[in-house]
């Protein structure tokens, strides 16, 4: 299939427009905001053992 990115990008919006009927704006962009960060936290473990030393300063055991 040639138009992933469109069905993609439709499948976020319809994702997107049922957050905010349901929660409103800011509670979807909250949770757009969380799965981003989540989604940069896993591409970082995945890479390498860098983001294990750089969240080892905040969690020391």
């Amino acid at each position: 299939m040639n138009n992933w990115g469109k069905v993609l990008g439709a499948i976020l919006g319809l994702i997107f427009a049922l957050l905010v009927i349901n929660y409103g704006f800011w509670v979807s962009i909250f949770i757009f905001l969380c799965i981003g960060i989540g989604l940069v936290v896993g591409w970082r473990f995945d890479i390498g053992p860098g983001i294990s030393r750089f969240l080892g300063r905040f969690f020391k055991s």
